[in-house]
């Protein structure tokens, strides 16, 4: 149907793990909503990515509300599994939710949001952006200028070593995604990974350790204690510690660690201390941009990053986000992290919801009382 105009009370922008809690929770308060998801099938978003993907949180730390994730507490899932688990939990709770939508634009016109997606027009007192914190793919400028013969794609893009050219590969990132496929990489292709290390954090650790560290990263270092704000300002600056691989493992494995990738000089890629690769591929883990070009209100600072607090933006009564990186804990990215912001968010718009319905109550005008003699 060509402009067609849709109406509801609430919609969430994104349905992955973020918009489909906080769809889970719109539909307890049952709320009149709709999620609008670019991808054709719901969990593409992790189907898409690298076919060994195995997530560093076990299984009894990837539950959305109402369904636990359907495995061992100390299994690690596959992405696969992943986004099996977030198509059956769309379909267990008949989440209204409409594939092969991308919104190009938010506006507001009066006290609505206007959402468009092609010939599509949403409006709605509430939006919830659930787009995200892995976005636009990061790659340096310089990158242009390596030799067109060696194979260059980020990390978004890597499914297996065969998309490479033999030989000599570079990773150049070390987070989680840059430490994993360089390990990967190293079984068939010299490999070599530069970047700063970020810190570590151990694998196979006992699971009462592990809930330890869950609890620190879910309760203890949230953006209203101290020092939380101080881990959040240094994990944003430097990126965050890499789960469950040290530097002994890319000794055993073999691959070279070098220092930053800095430039390119004669087509080959430059380290920071001046040396040049002979390279054949060049994998680049370098990270996302968030990108609201397409949020068309002035609810950015000067990095374009959101203004909110727990996702509730103040400047636009209505407008909320969720699934950013510390939108109030490290864990707030996380599949068993974001229940609690999406609770948060879902409170937020009911509460709202509540006081506008008293203001337009209480400004009716009120008829006058007569009074009759019997």
């Amino acid at each position: 149907m060509s402009n067609a105009t849709f109406t509801y009370d609430t919609i969430v922008i994104g349905g992955g793990q973020a918009g489909l809690a906080t769809g889970y929770y719109l539909k307890q308060q049952g709320r009149d909503f709709v999620i609008l998801d670019a991808n054709e099938r719901t969990g593409d978003s992790w189907r898409n990515r690298w076919d060994s993907l195995r997530l560093f949180t076990p299984g009894r730390y990837n539950n959305l509300p109402g369904m636990p994730f359907p495995a061992p507490s100390t299994h690690y899932p596959t992405k696969d599994e992943i986004a099996d688990y977030l198509e059956a939990y769309t379909d267990r709770f008949h989440l209204p939710i409409i594939l092969a939508t991308r919104v190009e634009s938010l506006t507001r016109e009066g006290d609505r949001y206007i959402v468009s997606a092609g010939d599509r027009r949403f409006e709605a007192s509430h939006v919830v952006v659930a787009t995200g914190f892995f976005q636009t793919p990061r790659v340096p400028a310089f990158a242009d200028d390596l030799d067109p013969t060696i194979v260059q794609i980020h990390s978004c893009q890597y499914r297996n070593p065969e998309q490479l050219a033999a030989g000599n590969t570079l990773v150049v990132g070390v987070g989680n995604s840059g430490a994993e496929i360089a390990l990967e990489l190293v079984q068939t292709k010299a490999t070599w990974l530069s970047g700063r290390a970020t810190g570590y954090f151990p694998g196979q650790i006992p699971p009462v350790v592990d809930d330890l560290i869950w609890l620190l990263f879910h309760r203890v270092l949230t953006i209203d204690t101290k020092i939380g704000r101080r881990f959040k300002a240094l994990a944003i600056k430097k990126g965050a510690p890499v789960e469950g691989i040290s530097e002994k493992d890319f000794e055993r494995a073999g691959v070279k660690r070098l220092p930053r990738t800095v430039g390119v000089k004669d087509g080959k890629p430059m380290l920071a201390d001046g040396r040049l690769l002979d390279v054949n591929s060049v994998v680049w883990a370098t990270g996302f941009e968030m990108d609201f070009r397409w949020i068309n209100l002035p609810v950015f600072d000067q990095d374009r990053h959101p203004i909110h607090y727990r996702g509730v933006v103040k400047g636009e009564p209505g407008l909320y986000f969720i699934g950013l990186l510390f939108l109030y804990t490290l864990t707030s990215v996380l599949i068993g992290g974001v229940n609690r912001d999406a609770e948060y968010i879902a409170e937020q718009i009911a509460a709202r919801s509540a006081t506008v319905a008293r203001s337009q109550t209480s400004s009716k005008p009120q008829g006058e009382t007569v009074w009759q003699s019997e």
